[in-house]
């Protein structure tokens, strides 16, 4: 069965450049997430001699997305993941445990994979985009402090892959199991 609505966040995933992991990103407040982003652009090419329409469109980009949102899940962890900086720990071994969080000292730039999953059933896949966030919010006793954030999608490294790309959640874990399943490949001539 198709798809037809997409809605919700039910788990938002961040794979940093270089890294092997996706961790998730803390909770999101509810009602920040908003796509932003631009229309597509255009120019229209008029003639004297029809004056009621243009007569040529040209194209000058699609359309893009920028989403921003606020995590509202401020564990030491999630400042790191989303500001950059350095955890503070404390003991060693089994013992060890984070306590804290320095701010970056130096221009942080932190870029990779997201996956957004929602609660309709779909995840979209974003290749490469850069994360911009600042401590935000107010500091009372009636909400909670935030880090606003905003992804600004890059051009994937990758020639042909696309900016995003949105799919059924299930079919992204049958495609990942059917990889994983596959024999592998034998270099050995085959008998025919």
């Amino acid at each position: 069965m198709s798809k037809k609505f997409i809605y919700g966040i039910a788990e938002v995933r961040f794979k940093k450049k270089g890294g092997t992991t996706k961790d998730k990103v803390g909770y999101i407040e509810k009602g920040s997430w908003d796509w932003g982003g631009s229309k597509p652009e255009s120019v229209d090419v008029e003639a004297e001699q029809v004056p009621d329409a243009p007569v040529l469109t040209l194209l000058q980009s699609n359309g893009k997305i920028s989403p921003t949102f606020n995590l509202i899940q401020l564990d030491y962890e999630n400042l790191q993941r989303s500001q950059g900086g350095t955890l503070i720990e404390s003991g060693s071994g089994q013992d060890k445990k984070v306590i804290g969080w320095n701010a970056p000292t130096s221009l942080v730039d932190l870029s990779g994979e997201w996956e957004i999953e929602f609660v309709s059933g779909q995840t979209m896949t974003i290749p490469n985009a850069t994360i911009l966030a600042n401590l935000g919010g107010k500091l009372t006793l009636t909400e909670v402090s935030k880090i606003e954030c905003q992804l600004k999608i890059n051009k994937p490294e990758e020639d042909g892959v696309p900016p995003y790309k949105i799919q059924d959640t299930d079919s992204m874990a049958a495609g990942t199991a059917s990889q994983s399943a596959a024999p592998a490949k034998s270099n050995s001539p085959s008998a025919g």
